[in-house]
């Protein structure tokens, strides 16, 4: 079967962090810089997008070739990227189960997730240039505008061709340090299974969850509203020009008779659960709304929401070393206060709930509730039913382990053994 190694460089007034690559390639600004690969092993080469250069039509027929499997590092990444470039409609998106990922890849074999990381661990020769960072932030990142730079606000090529020469080094070096990881960790046969669990992964990232948008801008405007409210009371309570700067409210406190060395939630919840005077206990409650972190996944859900009001990308397929695990991103889903999920009626399942009045693992479909990621209160008002494939928890129920024994953690073989139900 036939490989293509290919990293892309893009740029965006959007921050990928924040909003996730879905997000990301959905905004106007966002555009493909360059694309590096290299076909079943041969040379990288780069393709210069930002100055006019086309993808060879082999390279473009590839991208969407079956039999071709795309290997990226993060390859959520590329793949969307490919999908924007190849003229795709926002919400659709190039297949996973044709791309493998070598940051799911390191992890699998028990090393770091980074690029840059894995490489240095490995000890490999051709490694992720250190001086990326830079031509990233300086090629890919609006710039302030300044006197020296003409009022610009985004370098382009022309701009430092000398920069832009080592910044296709970069991008091709990236892709050789992906294939040199492969290279090396070839011997390891990653049990075909754990890519398919990796592309239904992608599948439910890429269909994503449903935001009732109206809700969340109504819930954001009523938390602003309250916080403005609570720190003009603060401010009349206090005298302090800002409640929330840390050292101003302790000296306040000291002033008060109540000495604290910090001001996190747990040493405000105990200051309130002891005998303290009314005008202090007034002020702590005060901070303690206006601090509110549950309240910054409406924002979350803003940045991370599409056209469509799906946000995409909420969780990380293998975020954890050793015991395989998800991990979530953005607006942490994983994270929302459980339901308890009360008189719900299971359709063509065997039990609701345990003697213990936990789930069962019932493969049916849920009745009389909007599945388990939609809450009652809170954030979780504003999401619609996530999994919408019904078979979804019965595949997670009977996935497999993977053990890996030996040196470094991972490198001395595999083992599998039965997960069992997931809790």
């Amino acid at each position: 079967m036939d490989e293509l190694d290919h990293d892309y460089e893009t740029y965006s007034a959007a921050d990928l962090k924040v909003c996730g690559p879905h997000a990301y390639f959905e905004n106007p600004t966002t555009e493909p810089l360059l694309m590096a690969y290299s076909m079943n092993k041969a040379p990288v080469r780069v393709v210069d997008l930002a100055s006019g250069e086309a993808l060879p039509p082999d390279i473009r027929e590839a991208l969407t070739d079956p039999s071709v499997i795309k290997w990226a590092h993060n390859a959520q990444f590329e793949r969307i990227c490919s999908s924007r470039l190849l003229g795709l409609p926002f919400g659709s998106y190039l297949p996973p189960e044709q791309s493998r990922c070598t940051m799911v890849l390191a992890p699998m074999c028990g090393l770091p997730p980074s690029l840059e990381e894995a490489g240095r661990v490995l000890g490999l020769d051709r490694q992720k240039l250190t001086e990326g960072k830079d031509l990233v932030r300086f090629f890919c990142r609006p710039c302030a505008p300044t006197k020296s730079n003409g009022g610009r606000t985004r370098n382009l090529p022309e701009h430092d061709p000398e920069k832009w020469l080592r910044f296709k080094k970069y991008c091709v070096r990236d892709v050789e340090a992906g294939k040199d990881i492969r290279a090396r960790l070839s011997y390891l046969q990653v049990p075909e299974f754990l890519w398919q669990e990796y592309a239904l992964d992608q599948r439910i990232n890429d269909r994503g969850v449903l935001i009732d948008m109206p809700f969340v801008r109504a819930a954001t405007a009523m938390n602003d509203r309250a916080v403005a409210e609570a720190t003009d009371r603060l401010k009349e309570l206090t005298g302090l020009r800002n409640p929330n700067s840390v050292s101003q409210m302790k000296a306040w406190l000291a002033q008060h008779g109540v000495i604290v060395d910090k001001l996190e939630k747990e040493s405000v919840a105990d200051l309130l659960a002891s005998t303290v005077p009314d005008d202090v206990r007034a002020v702590l409650e005060l901070r303690t709304l206006i601090s509110k972190s549950s309240t910054k996944k409406y924002q979350a859900m803003v940045e991370a929401t599409c056209s469509d009001h799906r946000a995409r990308g909420m969780f990380q397929f293998y975020g954890a070393s050793r015991t395989g695990r998800f991990s979530g991103k953005r607006i942490q889903l994983q994270n929302m206060v459980r339901n308890d999920m009360s008189g719900f009626v299971v359709e063509g399942g065997k039990h609701g709930r345990t003697e213990h009045g936990t789930p069962s693992h019932s493969h049916g479909r849920l009745r009389g509730s909007q599945g388990k990621v939609r809450q009652r209160s809170g954030a979780g008002c504003a999401m619609r039913p996530y999994f919408a494939d019904p078979h979804y928890g019965q595949k997670i129920h009977r996935r497999r382990l993977l053990v890996n024994r030996g040196p470094w953690a991972g490198l001395g073989g595999w083992r599998e053994v039965e997960a069992g139900p997931v809790p």
